[in-house]
């Protein structure tokens, strides 16, 4: 249920606004809970069908349950940014995974000798 609320504790407070509202003033509010109810069902409608004929199609495409943030686990996600940029070890692995036969990951780096220029990016800054 929602923040940590369970039947049981719904029926307690149920039974509780029972006993405080009282027999004589409960179906007056009942009647106003399912009034409440009605219009949010209708508004909640309402703004469903303005957001699909505003989006379009594309609206009916998305696939709501992939943009879910609870899926993602940030150490996996840092993990696997971390292995993508490691070295290879001699065995061909990358911490402990095997790397699919391929171009190497990087250009082999070449130590500037003395005298030599270091690159330099005009547009960088």
């Amino acid at each position: 249920m929602f923040f940590g609320l369970t039947i049981e504790k719904l029926l307690l407070i149920g039974l509780i606004a029972a006993f405080v509202i009282g027999p004589e003033r409960l179906p007056r509010y009942a009647e106003s809970l399912a009034t409440v109810t009605k219009r949010v069902r209708e508004w909640l409608s309402t703004a469903r069908s303005r957001v699909k004929d505003e989006m379009g199609d594309d609206f009916a495409d998305v696939d709501w349950k992939t943009l879910d943030p609870r899926q993602y686990d940030p150490r996996r996600i840092i993990r696997e940014a971390l292995l993508d940029d490691a070295p290879l070890t001699a065995a061909g692995a990358v911490g402990g995974a095997q790397v699919p036969p391929g171009p190497p990951l990087r250009p082999p780096v070449q130590p500037f000798q003395p005298g030599d220029v270091a690159p330099f990016d005009s547009e960088a800054t």
